[in-house]
């Protein structure tokens, strides 16, 4: 299920927003996960004043989401978010995950936020709030990682509806080639490599029986064309189709590497010919 990433300025209500979010979507019977400073017992002014500080609670955060993403359920991360490079690594996770997201921007004036920090126990600091504030890059839904985008005012009432349809009802974007898992090879492997060997072995040895030395016979399934310097026998060329295969199924053990059919016949021909 998705991520829904809270946005905006220190103390402009994202908490409050995000537990209204948690209480609808549980009505609507999803299991819904909160990932915030507090549920990583975060200090505001000891994390926000130093960068070394905020860059490892970013990362904490980053976990707690990849940690609790899934297909199923939904995941609020309530912090500021106000980087958009990471903005862009929490879109990336959930991309990953197979899953859709979206951003809601508390979009509430600094001079309300200060006023509501001072009402609060656990509060910011100003010189930090004055800074995280000149530091807060808005959200732009042009941005395929800030899309969709919510931009919710003081007195606005979040548009449930909207939200829910775009998490849930929405394809979400394919993952990136690059992080996906390859197979290491087909399913077939064994059978399409000791079909290709019995064939060139076949080949060869009916050829051995009009050729002369120097002449040239073609391969079957490529182009490429050998010349035999001796005489092979079928119990030698079998044997060495028998060394080839089990050689090229070691080494993809070791290397984790798949070998293309090409680069197979080649060295199974070098053998032969050997």
């Amino acid at each position: 299920m998705p991520l829904i990433i809270m946005c905006g300025f220190p103390c402009s209500g994202k908490s409050k927003r995000a537990q209204e979010l948690r209480n609808y979507l549980e009505n609507r019977g999803k299991t819904v996960y909160l990932a915030s400073d507090e549920s990583s017992s975060l200090d505001r002014n000891t994390v926000y004043s130093a960068s070394a500080n905020e860059k490892e609670a970013r990362g904490l955060l980053k976990s707690a989401v990849e940690r609790l993403i899934s297909r199923d359920d939904v995941v609020i991360l309530d912090s500021l978010n106000y980087i958009k490079g990471y903005r862009y690594e929490l879109y990336c996770v959930a991309k990953a995950h197979k899953t859709t997201h979206c951003i809601v921007h508390c979009d509430t004036s600094k001079e309300i936020c200060s006023e509501w920090n001072k009402t609060r126990e656990s509060k910011y600091n100003d010189e930090i709030l004055d800074a995280l504030v000149m530091r807060f890059e808005p959200p732009d839904s042009r941005n395929r990682w800030d899309s969709p985008l919510f931009v919710i005012q003081v007195d606005d009432d979040l548009p449930f509806e909207s939200i829910y349809d775009a998490l849930i009802n929405r394809v979400p974007p394919p993952p990136n080639q690059a992080t996906q898992p390859q197979p290491l090879s087909a399913t077939n492997f064994l059978y399409e490599l000791d079909k290709i060997t019995q064939e060139i072995v076949t080949v060869l040895i009916n050829s051995q029986r009009t050729f002369v030395p120097g002449d040239h016979i073609t391969v079957p399934g490529t182009s490429e064309k050998i010349s035999f310097t001796k005489h092979t026998t079928f119990f030698s060329a079998l044997n060495n189709r028998r060394i080839s295969n089990f050689g090229h199924l070691g080494a993809l053990a070791q290397r984790g590497l798949t070998v293309s059919v090409c680069t197979r016949k080649s060295r199974f021909i070098s053998q032969v010919t050997a």
